[in-house]
């Protein structure tokens, strides 16, 4: 049963005629009261994942939940479709239970928040917000447990739960929660930073209400959902083909003995709709990689990519979804069966956005075709007692290389999420006891092309007490593909340096590992992949990388550049192309996985003893 709103008026609002003029007025303090959300929720919270990173994700809805402005969003109506209950003014609710909320949210530590906006008595809006939590119990500190077998071992599961009742916070609720994470304090910040950001919104949502009128809002609200959906409706009949189109790429393992998992996805349109079919794609997995993807979620990242690519100036919202028919089997890796772990979703999420840039740039590859490089966000965990005897408790997510592009060379280091930012090696140094020694880009990781894909990024970690640390990474196994002639990026690394010099290389999934105060930990992630011949790049520029140790000189004759005391030899280098160009295939292929699939999962069963995935038994239940 939908969610049902209690109104003291129920006077239905109506679209009535409103200028354009009022309109963008509209749109715009909309827009500025969503920004203003990120800056209540950063200068209150408390966690450096949701204060100095902005793990989190802003939303405006219409009173039917549908998306106006906001940054990843399309959970409200998920939810409403899930919550049997009633709400009131003055109710806030609060949940972050995948299996309760139709995948609104995909694991447990993103706590979501929404708030209905009533104003006169009248339900005209929502506001909503979700950030990632330090904590949120379970097995592990950080609460992504890699071994976890069923969701039960990543921590409290909140189901849809009124946070407030009529304006009046429900303490001992909130009591109860923080009662089972590690980091009460944090959590406690953080989700009052999220609950003031949903009133921040609501406020502004009155005050234009107020302004213009309850329907002259509902009307500007509508107009904006309408607008977006004229444009997806254009890029939709431009760009997605009649005939399907087939991609597939691979999560390297799940951390338990078990990989590759292949995604697999086909793309076609019929009339005006756009299909995506994951028919093809592996089952689920025993641990926590699953991704509990809902089909307006994908939605959401269909559109999100498609706008930013065609045209990023038209305001992205939720108009379009009537537009696109996702089709997603059940007991696979992207919609597992309850009770499925998932919290460690990342290299499946990180991977669709690989997959769809595929499916939408292969049809116009000299516009629209990136190289692979989103494909994870590695995490990092540290935890343990101070000297002083006090618990700390570190989650950071790394940033890898960014693709090679149509439009030039993809950025070093950097985050695809929209609004991601480093941490400041000040901050984690100042309240953690570790002390970062290199925070540096890895020369030649980013795969070579006309356009170079960025570099990935080593960071040297010492730490200063004992403790224990977990790694969540992927791409540790297959490579960033590169397109066009563009070379593959290279693959994420993981080494740990003990005080008496021995080394030991770490799997890209693991935790509970036993760090003593001294160890150096190289975090290094992967390299974005290149995009087009990297015969065809202009040598002057493939000098000014190795000057800015980007590349290196042996970098540089991937290039089939040569580099002699610091200047490009112009003869060298026509040989050396001219030597490479009569090597190679003529067309090159539009896609470079690198070694073939099956030679990679025949590797690596001998050196590692994957196996691939089979489906699990899900007959028991916890």
């Amino acid at each position: 049963m939908p969610v049902k709103i209690q109104q003291t008026n129920s006077t239905p609002l109506q679209k009535i005629e409103v200028d354009g003029v009022t309109i963008d007025i509209i749109e715009n303090a909309l827009k500025n009261a969503r920004i203003e959300m990120d800056a209540v929720l950063f200068r209150t919270a408390m966690s450096p994942g949701i204060r100095e990173q902005g793990d989190c994700f802003p939303m405006i809805a219409n009173k039917d939940g549908k998306m106006v402005v906001g940054q990843f969003g399309s959970f409200i109506a998920p939810f409403m479709d899930a919550y049997d209950g009633e709400l009131e003014e003055g109710d806030i609710l609060l949940t972050n239970d995948p299996y309760m909320c139709n995948a609104a949210v995909s694991h447990l530590p993103d706590w979501l928040v929404l708030l209905p906006i009533f104003k006169g008595g009248r339900h005209i809006a929502w506001s909503a917000m979700f950030g990632h939590m330090s904590d949120n119990g379970g097995m592990v500190p950080g609460s992504i447990p890699i071994k976890a077998t069923t969701i039960f071992q990543e921590g409290i599961r909140i189901p849809p739960t009124k946070l407030y009742k009529k304006g009046e916070l429900q303490s001992d609720v909130l009591e109860l929660i923080l009662h089972n994470v590690r980091t009460p304090q944090w959590n406690r910040f953080d989700l009052n930073a999220l609950v003031a950001a949903c009133n921040t919104a609501a406020k502004r949502v009155k005050e234009i209400a107020e302004r213009f009128s309850d329907d002259i809002l509902h009307t500007a609200m509508e107009t904006m959902l309408e607008r977006n959906r004229a444009a997806m409706h254009h890029i939709i009949q431009n760009f997605i083909p009649e005939e399907p189109r087939v991609f597939e790429d691979y999560i390297c393992d799940d951390g338990m003995g078990v990989g590759p998992y292949k995604l697999k996805c086909s793309m076609w349109r019929e009339g005006d709709t756009a299909i995506f079919d994951f028919a093809g794609t592996d089952p689920q997995a025993q641990s926590s990689i699953n991704f509990y993807l809902s089909e307006d979620m994908f939605k959401m990242f269909f559109g999100s990519f498609t706008i930013n690519v065609v045209d990023p100036h038209i305001v992205f919202n939720d108009g379009f979804y009537d537009l696109v028919d996702v089709r997603i089997p059940e007991g696979t890796i992207l919609k597992p069966r309850f009770p499925a772990p998932l919290s460690g979703r990342t290299h499946a999420l990180g991977r669709i956005f690989d997959v769809l840039g595929a499916l939408l740039g292969s049809g116009a590859p000299q516009q629209m075709l990136n190289a692979a490089g989103f494909s994870d966000s590695p995490h990092l965990f540290y935890s343990g007692y101070d000297e002083k005897g006090d618990w700390f408790q570190l989650f950071q997510i790394g940033f890898g290389g960014i693709p090679g592009r149509p439009v030039g060379d993809g950025p070093d280091g950097h985050s695809l999420w929209p609004g991601f930012t480093n941490v400041p090696c000040e901050f984690i140094e100042s309240y953690f006891p570790l002390r970062i020694e290199r925070y540096a880009t890895i020369s030649d990781s980013g795969g070579a092309g006309l356009h170079r894909g960025g570099n990935g990024l080593s960071v040297a970690y010492r730490f200063l007490c004992d403790g224990e640390i977990a790694i969540h990474d992927d791409r540790w196994l297959t490579y960033p593909w590169g397109v066009l002639g563009g070379e593959v990026g290279m693959r994420s690394t993981k080494l740990l340096v003990r005080t008496d010099g021995t080394e030991e290389n770490l799997p890209a999934k693991c935790e509970s590992i036993k760090v003593r105060a001294g160890d150096l930990l190289y975090f290094n992630t992967w390299g974005g992949a290149g995009w087009g011949d990297p015969l065809a790049r202009d040598p002057d520029k493939v000098l000014a990388d190795v000057k800015r140790n980007l590349v290196s000189p042996a970098g540089a004759k991937r290039y089939g550049v040569v580099i002699d005391n610091g200047v490009v030899d112009t003869q060298a280098t026509a040989s050396l192309r001219e030597k490479m160009r009569s090597e190679r295939a003529a067309e090159p292929p539009l896609f470079n996985f690198g070694p073939p699939i099956e030679q990679i999962k025949a590797r690596c069963k001998e050196e590692t003893g994957l196996i691939p995935p089979v489906a699990p038994d899900i007959s028991a239940s916890n």
